[in-house]
């Protein structure tokens, strides 16, 4: 076997491992932006339950004749809706949502490089691939570097969409549908 087509196949399988990696950073990145915005709404209608009924039993204080009971269940949602905004107000999850999003965003791109990379392969000689392999690598590393921190339920949601649901691919036939009529095979 001529030692250059070797080089290029230890590339080839390098390369794709490097796909495989980014192809689970990039789709961990999307789950934790589903998790923390699933978490922010949640919290956002805890909120406005509890300000509903803690203004209802404020209200009903003013207008019952022993307005004493409201004025206790107010008080106690009050400051049971105190403590969530206090826990709460230094955790900036709109942010967060943000940040992850554009991580994935910028992943995206990189993705699509590493399978034009991966389709441009035949007709590229080693020494383009190892330029373009270097090129990604550092894109890669420079995004990874001011990447936040995923959680290990957006990477095990990320792993099962992966594996069992191959939600980054597509059939050919799927593919094929969503091409305008001229173009299906």
């Amino acid at each position: 076997m001529d030692p250059n087509s070797h080089h290029k196949q230890n590339l080839e399988v390098q390369i794709k491992e490097a796909y495989g990696r980014l192809v689970y950073t990039y789709t961990t990145h999307n789950k934790e932006v589903d998790r923390i915005k699933k978490t922010n709404t949640i919290i956002k209608y805890i909120q406005i339950t509890l300000s509903a009924i803690s203004t209802g039993g404020f209200i009903g204080s003013i207008f019952a004749d022993n307005g004493t009971p409201y004025k206790v269940l107010a008080g106690l949602v009050s400051t049971f809706l105190l403590a969530i905004n206090i826990f709460f107000k230094d955790f900036d999850l709109k942010e967060e949502i943000a940040s992850h999003q554009n991580i994935s965003n910028e992943l995206w791109l990189i993705r699509e490089q590493y399978i034009s990379l991966l389709t441009d392969l035949p007709i590229l000689n080693n020494q383009q691939i190892m330029e373009k392999r270097d090129d990604l690598q550092e894109k890669t590393s420079e995004i990874y570097k001011i990447a936040p921190k995923t959680s290990s339920k957006s990477y095990s949601k990320a792993q099962k969409a992966l594996k069992n649901e191959e939600e980054q691919y597509f059939a050919e036939e799927e593919l094929n549908q969503m091409l305008p009529k001229h173009l299906r095979k």
